[in-house]
């Protein structure tokens, strides 16, 4: 059996003249929480489109050992996927929702979803509609969290929800789902509240993968620098890929460079995920 959940090799998918993949090339290894991170057009649907089979490509794709075109009635025994946890038909009342999924999905453990509710205070005779966002975050967690899927892919899965509710989210999914087993992928715009729980990150361009690493990695590969007065030529031969300026001193962010090297021209500072990707997109190398 593969040690990666996903494998990727040449991935293309053009639309007309447009190219929403450009070749890639990517591995998710099995008992990882991967941040696929790119902007608005970036390819980041049209990558999960591809690994759910919801779309034709170019190249060769194994998802759980299967193609996912040829094979997706296979697949979706081992997958979850889910776009925003707010959206969950509302006509059903909670107790209509649970016998659905049980009645659809061959993996779908009841006792562990009515154990999840039981610890809730969602009321099992209340229609969707009538529930407040927080409660239908509860729902839906409750079905996730009891299917027995290897791959969980969410793709900006807190969307429209409060600050409260989407820590909730998270977190239910570290304490009650994730374990060295299942994978998921998480694609977002809020980098900011999932940082502290990926394992990996993926950015995205232009259809193409510019960055590839492992979280623990990246606070040595991108480096701030608060360049010392008189060290600026210093500072610029070594080839920041963003500059900028704070209270009056020159600020640069580079890729690769020791901090050892740094530190000889002024103050360093960890970076976060956030100012890593906004280096990586908009600066020079």
């Amino acid at each position: 059996m593969s040690e990666y959940v996903i494998e990727a090799n040449n991935l293309s998918k053009t639309f007309g003249d447009f190219k929403a993949l450009d070749n890639v090339s990517f591995k998710m290894p099995i008992g990882r929480i991967v941040g696929v991170i790119g902007e608005n057009g970036a390819g980041k649907t049209t990558m999960l489109n591809a690994v759910l089979g919801l779309s034709s490509y170019e190249g060769d794709l194994r998802v759980n050992g299967h193609d996912p075109m040829k094979e997706r009635n296979k697949l979706m025994q081992d997958v979850c996927f889910i776009a925003d946890v707010a959206t969950l038909p509302k006509w059903m009342k909670v107790s209509d929702v649970i016998d659905y999924v049980e009645s659809v999905h061959p993996r779908f453990n009841r006792a562990k979803a009515m154990d999840f509710l039981n610890r809730t205070s969602v009321p099992l005779n209340r229609k969707v509609k009538a529930l407040s966002k927080g409660m239908t975050v509860q729902v839906h967690l409750a079905v996730v969290m009891a299917i027995d899927a290897k791959l969980l892919v969410l793709d900006e899965p807190t969307l429209g929800l409060d600050i409260i509710f989407r820590k909730q989210f998270y977190q239910s999914l570290l304490e009650e789902y994730f374990d060295e087993e299942r994978t998921i992928i998480i694609t977002t715009h809020q980098v900011e509240e999932v940082e502290h729980i990926l394992s990996d990150v993926i950015f995205i361009k232009g259809g193409k993968i510019v960055l590839e690493e492992e979280m623990e990695d990246l606070t040595q590969i991108f480096i701030e620098l608060m360049v010392a007065p008189g060290n600026e030529e210093k500072a610029q031969a070594l080839g920041p890929i963003r500059k900028g300026a704070n209270f009056g001193r020159t600020t640069c962010i580079y890729k690769g460079v020791s901090r050892e090297e740094l530190n000889a021209l002024g103050e360093t500072r960890r970076l976060g995920l956030a100012d890593i990707f906004v280096a990586t997109m908009t600066g020079e190398g």
